[in-house]
């Protein structure tokens, strides 16, 4: 592990900054944040810029999977800019979800005050709070502390706290107790993998592709978007089988392929990485459980042997491409904790 790095510590350190989160959630009154807006009879919306917007697709998969209502993502953006096609009929029906790390993105809070001017209510989600945290009395605030540009921990401990929440309100107590064990898990694969992760960032790819299906698709989009902040590197996300449909193109012996692989449609997914294996691009794989085809298919293969549900794992996945960035971008010369051309908040 590189000491000198702030984001690699980070990525390092998140299974503390969760047992502290879940810590503080066991003690929070989180009826007081869905009081008069259960999911069951109001639409929430979950809304978010760059990784706060993967967090939210993350959240709205988990709130739809836990207690099987409907749910939808959107960046902030699209609020402010085409608000029709995001509330199209009684506003009273919806109920957004505002996430931002720093509370201080600009988008995030135009839409907060644009919701305000149509007396909406609205949940806010932050680590450091700030304006965002001023303007709603319903706020989540996590104590998760992030000096680093890109996001890790604030990533993956907003996104736990979300599915916290959900499971409360769907009396889940099994999921709850699941993501309990998953900052003495997660200890131990990092021991294994990052060092393992560290050493295949020495490769030279032209081409990064991360797939993913169902609530990992968020995921591989946001694995995608840290190898692109991290290491100044071309990646891309798409669904797992729409690889097939064109995308593959890209395939050759400078592409790497990340597979996120999911137990749901764990042997569609696996086809789809042994053949691009046989286009000859490099195969990185995370699975729960690995069979012996894609033991043999993966030039990196991290297997995760979590004894959770599988919503509860998604977090877990996300680590390897928060290393695989840093370590990609080191290689490379650069500066994980000063990432090119950005800022640790985007305000317009």
């Amino acid at each position: 592990m590189r000491q000198d790095v702030k984001t690699v510590l980070e990525i390092y350190g998140q299974p503390k900054v969760w047992q502290d989160c879940l810590d503080m959630l066991e003690n929070f009154d989180l009826t007081s944040l869905v009081q008069g807006k259960d999911p069951r009879q109001t639409e929430w919306v979950f809304v978010g810029c760059g990784t706060s917007y993967y967090l939210a697709q993350a959240a709205a998969a988990s709130f739809t999977t836990l207690l099987s209502v409907k749910t939808r993502a959107v960046p902030a953006s699209e609020i402010l800019l085409f608000p029709s096609l995001v509330f199209p009929d009684d506003t009273s029906n919806y109920f957004p979800v505002l996430i931002s790390r720093s509370g201080h993105t600009s988008e995030v809070l135009h839409v907060a005050e644009y919701l305000q001017g149509r007396s909406m209510e609205f949940l806010a989600v932050t680590c450091d709070g700030r304006e965002l945290e001023r303007l709603s009395p319903r706020t989540l605030k996590l104590p998760v502390i992030e000096e680093s540009t890109v996001m890790t921990s604030s990533f993956t401990s907003m996104l736990m706290a979300l599915q916290y929440l959900a499971a409360s309100i769907a009396g889940d107590d099994a999921f709850l107790f699941a993501l309990r064990t998953l900052p003495e898990h997660t200890e131990r694969l990092l021991k294994i993998y990052g060092p393992r992760i560290e050493q295949f960032a020495k490769q030279d790819f032209e081409d990064f592709a991360f797939l993913g299906q169902g609530p990992l698709y968020a995921i591989a989009s946001e694995t995608a978007l840290k190898v692109m902040e991290s290491s100044s590197s071309y990646a891309q996300y798409f669904h797992t089988l729409e690889f097939r449909h064109g995308p593959k193109s890209v395939v050759d012996g400078k592409a790497m392929v990340g597979g996120l692989i999911s137990e749901s449609g764990y042997e569609s997914e696996i086809s789809v990485l042994v053949e691009m294996k046989e286009l000859g691009g490099t195969i990185f794989a995370v699975a729960n459980s690995a069979s012996e085809t894609l033991r043999e298919t993966a030039d990196l293969l991290i297997e995760l042997s979590l004894p959770v549900p599988e919503l509860a794992r998604i977090i877990v996945y996300v680590l390897w491409g928060q290393l695989l960035g840093s370590y990609r971008g080191l290689e490379k010369g650069l500066d994980p904790d000063n990432p090119k051309n950005l800022n640790r908040v985007v305000t317009i």
